[in-house]
């Protein structure tokens, strides 16, 4: 994590996802930008957060840890969320997971300097209460999404999610290039289970095995199989 300092650009954040627009007051004061490089932790499940973070550029995935040490994938967050709002009502550590998976920017707010004041600003309040629920809506749907699509399914919202690209010959090919093992273990499947279905994804012309990645060849049919889960 590190701290940017460039007004114009916290400026021009604050502006375009009308963060001001949800307190009584003008926050701006108080604001923090961070950058979180591909990798990073915003948030590591049972560590404390000081900060109410706005993600407003970048791309982050939401996991947690089972007491039988195995990880679920939750969700994917894009910019425009809030993190660390069921955290701010009780200063109880994080509840999970969240890495960036591409480099991010994070508008910040110190728990310390802004809590006693938020927890008086009805608008604020209102603004939470709808950042919760959809929230527990979400994960309502993940849960069963986890419990009821196929693997096969849930990777190619996984690839469709996480995909970056390479230059090949002046072109942006669509790749796919995480560590296998990792995503079995997010996914809820065997390292042989992945395998078995990444060979299908192949066998069906919607990915190609290369020497380290796997190249995305038919990007309509992996949005098919994706469906929008874990959105």
């Amino acid at each position: 994590m590190k701290k940017i300092y460039n007004s114009q650009t916290v400026s021009k954040y604050i502006e375009e996802f009308n963060i001001n627009e949800l307190f009584s007051k003008d926050i701006q004061p108080y604001v923090e930008l961070f950058l979180f490089k591909k990798g990073e932790h915003i948030c590591k499940e049972g560590e404390s957060i000081n900060y109410l973070f706005f993600l407003v550029e970048g791309k982050g995935k939401v996991y947690s840890s089972l007491s039988n040490g195995k990880t679920m994938l939750l969700c994917f967050y894009n910019s425009g969320k809030i993190i660390g709002d069921v955290e701010f009502m009780k200063l109880e550590p994080a509840n999970s997971n969240i890495q960036v998976i591409e480099d991010s920017y994070c508008i910040a707010l110190s728990l310390q300097k802004v809590r006693e004041y938020l927890l008086d600003d009805a608008k604020f309040l209102r603004f939470m209460c709808e950042s919760l629920s959809q929230k527990l809506n979400r994960l309502s749907k993940n849960s069963s999404i986890n419990l009821l699509y196929p693997l096969e399914n849930r990777l190619a919202s996984y690839i469709l999610a996480t995909g970056t690209s390479v230059d090949v010959n002046g072109i942006k090919v669509p790749i796919f290039d995480e560590n296998l093992t990792e995503i079995a273990k997010l996914l809820g499947t065997s390292y042989r289970h992945l395998l078995r279905t990444l060979k299908t994804l192949c066998k069906n012309g919607v990915i190609k095995k290369k020497d380290s990645y796997f190249e995305v060849v038919n990007h309509n049919m992996l949005i098919t199989l994706a469906a929008d889960l874990y959105k």
